[in-house]
């Protein structure tokens, strides 16, 4: 009977050995097939030494800021030495308290997981990296994800041995999608609280790697108190490890998520018009200089640095300055509009505005989209009729209504646009530039999409023909009488004799005068003097690139040209006579640091150094005397909208513009290191201000440029000249007139509007 017992337990032994023995060498073998990739295909040396990331290209300002990005993931990598202390140790803390004892596997943790499911502490950092770079999400088939986690026990080893504890660290926070954009810890940092990570809170951190359990459930911007309780456990299991005292995860504990918002979308963030533009100029860039294997640069995933010249501070105050002015501005306009029976537009007939809204409905998105749908006229149609939920923008913020698309449209119609561009004259480079009031529901570029008519603002191309061609000096007088340009020269079709917007008349009148109020005959007699061809030719040698009529009418302005060519072609007077190609880049570089490409500018001289200060000291005058005086004057007075007086004592060289009808607001400014120009009005050149007063250069895009320029003043970092620009040695035309500024002029210069004929006739360069 004893033999059989022992014969009996004799089996056992043998059966647990052999199930043991037999588990640990399908546990070997699952591991060693999975090491040779039985399991799936294991990264080479060559991915674990560069795993493969979508890397945001970063756009950086001359001043060192990131303006924005573009991505498909918004991922930018910093190093280990970028990361604060507190993020480090909150991150050990809650996913791996052992991470700098283990290799990769934490066996007491797993160990744990499976003889007490829910405990957690199965995945390690490294394990988690590695399901990131290599494995893809968890799966929920337990067979599957069994296999996917000797996986990942694999490809953890591995990368234990090629990297070290630090770079793990930093691999695993530049690669987690903390959601809302924000992929990477230098994304999430800039995005929740608009900081760098060095700059993180405690408590800031502990947020962000509170997310790291489940960001989709952890969204500050959707479940905040959902997150904090998560941010309160990061601090406790800090405090556990010692890395904060009890009474820091108290005080801690509770302060609010203390969230700084900054979303980095295309539309949202800094310089969103620049940006656009720059995209397009880099997807031709890339088709031209490809990489050294041939393939062609991806701008949304290789992590390009684009240095460009904007000034973060400077486009800061471009795009306050802008908001500030149109959302007074609109104010007054939607007031207007109350006894406009065909509001927003003016002088036209309900069938042009149908015209108006249909053109519109099928340029929009929501149009293109249906069409590709393969939906018909009568089904869009309809769809356009039906209200729906949608929100819309304000001054005050979107607002959330029910609306229909059509009434969508017509709603936009309403609101006036504006577009600022600034320009650094000797360098050529952009230093500010807002495409329009918000990209977001406003997507057309004022800046260099858009080309409107520059009424008076096209002036002193004129002048500047007569005085590099004539010598002209600006003392020089004129008759203040109508002057008639014959039928047949030039080839117009019928005499022109264009009236002066006062409709005064009589005396002698001197250069500087004649542009200081925009007089329409003296700017018809010089144009005749020198003729519409030359002037044509210095326009467009000054950077002018848009088609131009060479006919008498543009001495008034009677040419579409974008704010882009404007600036950059008065910028040519401030540099002395020196045409500089307008510069957005300075160099671009690899994610390395590697130098692709560095730009230069290029340059061309325009006109001489003593006539481009000729025109100058002309433009000048309509600040002191002109239209631009309000610039200058020391009392509040009514009708002038935004933020008078402005009270500019220093030199300012400027124009004033206003077209047809009051469709488009102009003002030109130059001081000796800055160019910038604003232009102001509707979508449609029927939307406008009724009445001059409103409706003109002075009131409409002068404010903006204000502003603009005393927020720059104000910031001593800048060193915006406030100094007269520089006269040449020995200059032989008499520029001391011997005139005093007259403010009363400022009341004749309001009505500074011109009316463009356009000729049947003319010569096209």
């Amino acid at each position: 009977m004893a033999k059989k017992k022992v014969k009996n337990f004799t089996k056992y032994i043998i059966w647990f050995w052999g199930i043991s023995l037999g588990t640990f060498s399908l546990i070997i073998l699952l591991f060693l097939s999975a090491s040779w990739g039985g399991l799936g295909a294991l990264p080479t040396f060559e991915e674990l030494e560069n795993p493969e990331n979508n890397l945001a290209t970063e756009v950086i300002s001359s001043d060192g800021k990131t303006l924005g990005k573009y991505a498909t993931e918004n991922r930018t990598p910093i190093k280990f030495k970028d990361l604060p202390q507190n993020i480090i140790e909150a991150l050990v803390a809650t996913e791996d308290e052992r991470f700098y004892e283990h290799s990769g596997i934490d066996f007491r943790g797993t160990t744990r997981a499976v003889l007490k499911p829910g405990s957690g502490g199965a995945s390690t950092i490294t394990q988690q990296l590695a399901r990131m770079l290599f494995t893809g999400q968890k799966s929920r088939n337990k067979i599957k994800r069994v296999l996917q986690k000797v996986k990942e026990w694999v490809v953890a080893t591995k990368l234990e041995r090629q990297y070290t504890k630090h770079e793990i660290i930093t691999m695993y926070l530049n690669k987690y999608d903390f959601l809302n954009q924000a992929v990477g810890i230098r994304s999430a940092a800039r995005i929740y609280f608009g900081k760098e990570p060095k700059e993180l809170d405690i408590q800031e951190s502990a947020m962000l790697i509170g997310m790291l359990k489940n960001s989709s459930y952890f969204n500050p911007l959707r479940r905040p108190k959902l997150v904090k309780q998560r941010r309160n456990v990061v601090l406790k299991q800090m405090n556990r490890n010692e890395f904060i005292t009890l009474k820091e995860k108290d005080s801690l504990q509770q302060l609010n998520l203390g969230l700084d918002v900054h979303k980095e979308g295309h539309s949202e963030g800094s310089a969103t018009y620049f940006r656009s533009y720059l995209q397009k100029y880099l997807r031709k860039w890339v088709k031209e200089n490809p990489k050294p294997n041939g393939e062609q640069y991806n701008i949304f995933r290789d992590g390009l640095k684009i240095y460009v010249t904007i000034d973060s501070r400077m486009q800061k105050y471009a795009e306050e300055a802008i908001e500030e002015h149109m959302s007074n501005l609109q104010s007054y306009f939607f007031e207007e509009q109350k006894t406009n029976k065909t509001a927003p537009f003016y002088e036209l007939e309900k069938s042009e505005i149908n015209m108006i809204l249909e053109r519109a409905k099928k340029n929009s998105d929501r149009y293109k989209r249906l069409k590709i749908a393969g939906k018909s006229k009568t089904e869009i149609d309809k769809i356009f009729e039906k209200k729906t939920k949608m929100s819309v923008f304000s001054w005050k913020g979107n607002i959330d209504t029910i609306m229909s698309p059509i009434d969508s449209i017509r709603y936009y119609k309403y609101f006036l646009r504006s577009g600022l561009l600034s320009i650094e004259p000797e360098s050529g480079h952009i230093k500010a530039w807002v495409g329009g009031i918000d990209n977001k529901h406003f997507k057309y570029d004022a800046v260099a999409q858009q080309k409107r008519q520059v009424g008076s603002t096209f002036k002193p191309f004129v002048y500047a023909t007569a005085i590099n061609q004539l010598k002209l000096s600006p003392c020089e007088e004129f008759p203040n009488i109508p002057y008639t340009i014959p039928k047949g020269k030039y080839g117009i079709p019928e005499e022109w004799t264009p009236k002066n917007s006062s409709d005064e008349y009589g005396g002698m009148l001197s250069l500087k005068g004649g542009l200081a109020k925009s007089v329409n005959t003296m700017s018809a007699r010089l144009v005749d003097m020198v003729s519409p061809r030359n002037v044509v030719r210095l326009a467009k040698s000054a950077g002018i690139e848009s088609r131009i009529r060479a006919n008498p009418s543009i001495a008034l302005g009677a040419v579409d040209l974008s704010l882009l060519e404007m600036v950059s072609a008065y910028a040519t007077f401030a540099n002395k006579g020196l045409r500089v190609t307008p510069m957005i880049l300075t160099r671009i570089e690899d994610k390395n640091g590697t130098v692709l490409q560095e730009f230069i500018p290029e340059t061309k001289e325009v006109l001489s150094e003593e006539s481009a200060y000729v025109v100058l000291d002309l433009l000048k005058g309509v600040t002191l005397s002109g239209s631009g005086v309000r610039l200058r004057l020391p009392w509040e007075k009514p009708g002038y909208v935004t933020g008078h007086p402005y009270k500019f004592t220093n030199p300012i060289a400027g124009k004033t513009g206003t077209t047809q009808n009051q469709s488009d607001g102009w003002f030109m400014g130059i001081v000796p290191n800055l160019a910038t120009g604003v232009w102001t009005g509707g979508e449609d050149r029927s939307t406008h201000f009724e009445g001059i007063a409103k409706g003109q250069g002075a009131t409409m895009s002068l404010p903006s440029w204000a502003l603009y320029m005393q927020k720059c003043y104000a910031d001593k970092t800048l060193n915006i000249s406030l100094e007269d620009f520089e006269k040449p040695e020995n200059i032989s035309i008499k520029i001391d007139c011997g005139e005093k500024p007259d403010e009363e002029l400022e009341k004749e210069s309001e009505k500074d509007k011109e009316v463009e004929p356009e000729p049947e006739e003319d010569t096209e360069f």
